[in-house]
């Protein structure tokens, strides 16, 4: 691992997002710090883990729990001139929140 490289730690925080003109998200609010998104690096979908799923016969969950989508940003986002970090944002369909669950900054 070269002195460069930085590791994405793992978080699973609500945060609040603003969207601008672009479908993604334009700043978002985390602990009580306003983020400004100046790139998206990156942008996808993910659906539940199939072994994540309940085997019950008689819950119809194990089927849904696959159906459920999450659409994932990663982010390059600023505080001012000297807060600038890599952030992945997750949007989850099913209840229509964002939470940040990855930081690199």
């Amino acid at each position: 691992m070269s002195g460069e490289e930085t590791q994405m730690r793992l978080y699973d925080d609500p945060v609040e997002v603003r969207r601008g003109e672009t479908e993604g998200p334009d700043q978002f609010l985390w602990r009580g710090r306003l983020w400004k998104v100046r790139a998206v690096l990156a942008h996808w979908v993910e659906t539940a883990p199939w072994w994540q799923a309940t085997t019950d016969a008689a819950s119809e969950s194990a089927t849904t729990d696959l159906l459920v989508e999450r659409e994932l940003w990663r982010v390059e986002a600023g505080r001012g001139i000297n807060g600038t970090g890599v952030f992945d944002l997750s949007f989850n369909w099913s209840d229509g929140r964002w939470q940040l669950v990855g930081c690199a900054d």
